[in-house]
């Protein structure tokens, strides 16, 4: 790994962390992003002379901090002294900064942040894209794809959020229970989105993004420690514990995309899925049932499923039908094409997605999957043109790849059946 490779990593890893206590120094997204970017630079200068730091969250969250003062100091030089008797009340800043970096739970500054990035004030929309941006870092264009709109429409939502927060004079303090259950929902909606990102990496990238289903993980899990009762929580930390549990399996060596089907369940992670099975089990006893739950329970028919063969899909189907009836969606309903097919065939799936196709015309999996039904059904000509819809608005290069083997098989069979890459 290059010098800048192993840099990369260890900034985007630090970056919640260092990023919560600077927002907490001083009060302000802008400021605290802008101090983390100035000593993400210093890094970027000393690291490779110097060697990583023992912690570097830690580092940066102290060369920020004295970037920031910095930068404070420089303003007031351009601004009129204030009187005499209000400069010797002045608190001394940076010694008080020192105490409370140094008492400072940064578990609970990363959870700090994320209330704030998903204040009531804002709409959903602009939270979660808020706490993407500033909790994790994402790029706007990573976090338009996730929303599937445009980067420029992305990049104003995100703009208009920052303006909204800083307009409210949002408290920069941990908000109480009550205000705590409100904000939940957008809270678990953002982190998994945040390992979405991280999950739909492909090709050289997905190791590196990888950390990002880590974190998401870790977030839920805190989430958890403070919403003990809250089945949802428990939902969302086993769906993305049982799909992670994948990851060793997802990919070859070439970093091409193992479908469901033909991956190597040897590889599966039987920790990750021994406590994704257990976190759904305990939400179950709960009788209130949710999306993250109907997720997570789908996700544990494939992990308990010892051979592809023994998936029990038509309780796959069911459970998609409740999701449906839970959160309407047309990607939901492709989804459950792909257990469709599997019970009732390929012409029956086929008939449940067609109606999608305009709601859907931008997105990959949907030429994916429509392309592999009409591929079991011997409809060569009409799968090859699906295929090559998919090709063309593949997101990485390991999709395309992965829709031109189909191509490829096309050539030489007909009928062959094709899991969708949903399902992987």
């Amino acid at each position: 790994m290059t010098d800048l490779g192993w840099i990369a990593d260890a900034l985007a890893a630090a970056r919640p962390q260092a990023v919560a206590a600077l927002l907490r120094y001083f009060r302000d997204l802008d400021s605290a992003e802008e101090a983390f970017q100035e000593a993400s630079l210093k890094a970027l200068r000393n690291w490779p002379k110097n060697g990583p730091p023992r912690d570097p969250a830690a580092w940066l969250i102290f060369v920020g901090r004295n970037a920031g003062i910095d930068e404070v100091r420089r303003r007031r030089r351009e601004e009129p002294l204030p009187d005499e008797n209000a400069l010797s009340d002045l608190e001394d800043v940076e010694e008080n900064a020192a105490e409370r970096l140094d008492a400072a739970d940064y578990r609970d500054d990363i959870l700090r942040l994320l209330f704030i990035c998903c204040h009531p004030d804002l709409p959903a929309t602009q939270q979660i894209a808020l706490a993407l941006r500033v909790v994790c870092g994402l790029s706007v264009r990573q976090i338009a794809r996730a929303f599937l709109v445009g980067d420029s429409a992305m990049e104003q939502r995100i703009t208009r959020a920052k303006s909204r927060v800083a307009a409210a004079g949002v408290p920069f303090e941990t908000p109480g229970a009550p205000e705590r259950a409100e904000r939940l929902a957008a809270v678990a909606a953002m982190i998994y989105l945040i390992f979405n990102e991280g999950y739909s990496a492909a090709g050289a990238e997905a190791p590196a993004r990888a950390s990002l289903c880590d974190e998401a993980i870790r977030l839920a899990r805190l989430l958890l420690r403070l919403f003990k009762t809250e089945p949802e929580i428990m939902g969302l930390a086993a769906l993305m514990l049982l799909q992670h549990s994948r990851a060793a399996a997802r990919f070859d060596a070439q970093g091409d995309i193992i479908l469901l089907d033909d991956q190597d369940r040897t590889l599966w992670n039987k920790g990750m899925i021994a406590e994704g099975l257990a976190l759904l089990d305990k939400a179950i006893r709960n009788r209130r049932p949710g999306p993250y739950q109907a997720q997570a329970a789908i996700a544990a028919l494939h992990a308990r499923a010892a051979r592809p063969e023994d998936t029990d899909w038509a309780e796959i189907d069911l459970l998609y039908g409740a999701l449906e009836h839970m959160q309407p969606s047309p990607v939901i309903t492709l989804n459950r094409a792909v257990a469709v097919s599997k019970v009732k065939g390929a012409a029956a799936a086929l008939t449940m997605i067609e109606p999608l196709e305009e709601r859907l015309s931008g997105y990959f999996h949907f030429f994916g999957l429509k392309g592999a039904l009409l591929m079991q059904l011997g409809r060569a000509a009409e799968a090859r043109v699906a295929f090559d819809r998919a090709i063309a608005l593949a997101n990485t290069a390991t999709e395309a790849a992965h829709i031109r083997k189909h191509l490829d098989r096309l050539l030489k069979e007909s009928g062959h059946s094709v899991a969708a890459e949903g399902a992987a």
